[in-house]
């Protein structure tokens, strides 16, 4: 219990602010959006627990800490208000008030903004996909007949972005004419932010060997690591956040509902890297990063059809599900093998 008190503590108080700005109602709806928030990202817990773990213990305590505040005040508040922002011509100011003088306004424009969002967290999560699925270097498959085809072709040279501006392609020109341009700018930015963090974190590790530059390279490695889990729970988060206006339409409430969510799933990572979880779990990481497929290409449609919130939940949890299934099968066995 101890990796989730933190939790609890921000729950308590998370609740209370809750309580204080919209009474039992906003009580009520604050703990409905960190059950949906909680329920729609273990694949999200699993996948950060594969970058913490090979972080330090500073840079997994700074993930709790400055994290959580960078998830629910930047993620799941300030984010959205940018994308608005983006979407209007509106000055960030001018969407801060909105947010809050007018959440019906301010829901609208955010649903309205729906293409662009779905387009730049699609995409991202995408890479994120293909990245571990097409790795040539992987000697564990879980979907054997699959996953050994695709790292096969993932030998060749940058696949992963060819693969994914060919569906951005593909997907855009099924839009009217005058969204067309905002998918493909948000998921080409998308495909770019992920390619330059993953860029700049091994420029970062290259330089590991010196022994003058081991301590810095392992401080820039871990910053780097910890930008990318923050890129990573935004794209996550944004489906949360447009499935949240579908709950309420008040932003203080659905950033103290998520944030909450966003906290016990953080302390969530930290138990699974703390508890070797995903080495005891051999094929839990390749389910997370199917599910994280499965999101993506959720997203990618829902620029053109809708797409139930439920449906994202299900699929993500029930990969995870049967990928901890296939583990204690293939534990069993090799106890039986041993013995």
């Amino acid at each position: 219990m101890k990796y989730f008190t933190l939790s609890f503590i921000v729950t308590i108080v998370g609740l209370i602010i809750a309580y204080m700005w919209a009474g039992v109602n906003g009580l009520v709806i604050a703990t409905l959006l960190t059950i949906m928030e909680v329920s729609l990202s273990f694949d999200n817990a699993v996948v950060n627990a594969t970058v913490l773990r090979h972080m330090s213990e500073k840079w997994q305590q700074r993930f709790l800490t400055w994290g959580i505040l960078i998830a629910v005040f930047g993620m799941r508040f300030l984010f959205p208000l940018v994308i608005v922002a983006f979407a209007t011509g509106l000055s960030l100011w001018d969407v801060g008030h909105l947010a809050v003088d007018n959440p019906d306004e301010y829901s609208k424009h955010v649903l309205d903004s729906h293409v662009a969002i779905a387009s730049f967290g699609g995409m991202f999560l995408l890479m994120v996909f293909l990245k571990f699925v097409l790795d040539a270097s992987k000697d564990v498959h879980w979907i054997h007949w699959v996953e050994c085809k695709l790292a096969m072709l993932g030998k060749l040279e940058s696949v992963e972005v060819i693969l994914a501006m060919s569906l951005l392609l593909v997907m855009q020109s099924f839009l009217p004419e005058h969204e067309q341009h905002s998918a493909l700018l948000s998921g080409i930015i998308g495909v770019v932010l992920y390619v330059a963090i993953g860029s700049l974190t091994a420029l970062c590790g290259g330089g590991e060997g010196a022994a003058d530059h081991a301590t810095k390279s392992v401080g820039y490695a871990g910053f780097m690591g910890f930008m990318y889990l923050q890129l990573l729970d935004a794209s996550f988060s944004l489906d949360g956040v447009i499935g949240a206006f579908a709950i309420s339409k008040d932003v203080v409430i659905i950033m103290v509902g998520l944030g909450i969510g966003a906290m016990f799933v953080r302390s969530l990572t930290v138990y699974m890297v703390r508890k070797g979880t995903l080495d005891a779990y051999i094929y839990l990481e390749h389910g997370a990063h199917w599910g994280i497929g499965a999101l993506a290409a959720i997203m990618l449609m829902s620029m053109t059809i809708h797409v139930s919130e439920i449906i994202t939940g299900l699929i993500g949890l029930g990969f995870i599900l049967l990928s901890l299934w296939s583990s204690v099968q293939y534990n069993r066995k090799n106890r039986i093998s041993k013995a």
